[in-house]
């Protein structure tokens, strides 16, 4: 298989691949392609769930290949992890799309384009599946499957198979959407995060605080529905709803709309440095996913 781009999600996902014995063939336009995939895998392999992998042994199955065309000549699935600029993936997928084999399976990690749009100038459009995932994908389960109108669903089934290969939840679209699903639900949060923290009221860390001690916590083993149908006793969601539905069209729109001009990309940035900033990424890093996985060690000891 062969994996475009070196940035964080294609080292993550390259670890993972690796992980479960993939032999992972890397193209990236960094010259310093080999050493920043080496930082990557020793980064987070000691990282990945069940204990972890030795880098050594996972960066045996590894190649580099700076040229795309021969990159993928000979590839059963390509997983893209380019710059979001359309113009660039839409060229990326007419190059492999011409390049790889009749039988090829194209994923795009992309997180805001539509299958479809990356597709416009492929030969062949109906192999092409986004396939999003969540940072960092060699531990976060969900892998959201976005085929398009020229998707085959043998292309879509296909990305499901290949995801699930590798120990991902994949879920499937039933329509394509903007940014998806995980990220609009994000953005959500962050929009009134941004307003709190701004209006005085929290700082960037007691937000965060609030988050992974409440919501976070909840929503690591029921999602929003299951929880308020949970808040309305016996007569779940429904008696819920009918006795706060009038109010949550009022909490709505109190939500605060921030703008994202310099002084609040300013403020909060100066915040997180200043919060965040005695550990390195790599500190950070490290601490979130050991974190991550005994949160996931936990779950598994329950299965749905």
């Amino acid at each position: 298989m062969t994996v475009i781009g070196a940035g964080t999600i294609g080292l993550s996902w390259i670890t993972l691949f690796l992980a479960h014995g993939r032999r992972v063939r890397v193209n990236s336009r960094r010259p310093d392609a080999e050493e920043v995939v080496a930082r990557g895998v020793e980064l987070f392999a000691p990282t990945l769930p069940h204990g972890g992998a030795d880098p050594l042994e996972l960066m045996e199955l590894l190649e580099f290949e700076p040229d795309v065309e021969r990159a993928v000549r000979d590839a059963a699935v390509v997983v893209e992890n380019a710059p979001e600029d359309l113009a660039l993936k839409q060229e990326l997928f007419a190059r492999i799309g011409a390049a790889a084999p009749g039988d090829a399976l194209f994923l795009s990690s992309s997180s805001t384009l539509l299958a479809d749009e990356m597709s416009a100038l492929m030969p062949d459009r109906s192999r092409l599946v986004v396939g999003h995932p969540l940072n960092p994908p060699h531990l976060v389960p969900l892998v959201e499957i976005v085929g398009g109108e020229a998707t085959a669903p043998e292309a879509v089934a296909g990305a499901v198979a290949f995801f699930r290969s590798v120990g991902k939840t994949p879920v499937v679209l039933r329509k394509p959407i903007t940014r998806f699903v995980a990220n609009r639900l994000q953005s959500a949060l962050l929009q009134e995060s941004v307003h709190l923290v701004r209006e005085g009221v929290v700082t960037v860390s007691e937000l965060d605080e609030i988050v992974t001690q409440s919501v976070g916590l909840r929503w690591s083993v029921i999602g929003p529905f299951q929880a308020f149908h949970l808040g309305g006793g016996e007569g779940g969601l429904r008696q819920w709803l009918t006795r706060r539905g009038g109010g949550l069209e009022q909490s709505w729109r109190e939500l605060g709309r921030p703008r994202m001009d310099d002084a609040t990309i300013d403020a909060l940035s100066s915040a997180a440095e200043e919060d965040f900033g005695d550990r390195s990424y790599a500190e950070l890093a490290a601490d979130r996913d050991a974190r991550q996985n005994a949160v996931l060690d936990a779950l598994a000891r329950f299965p749905h």
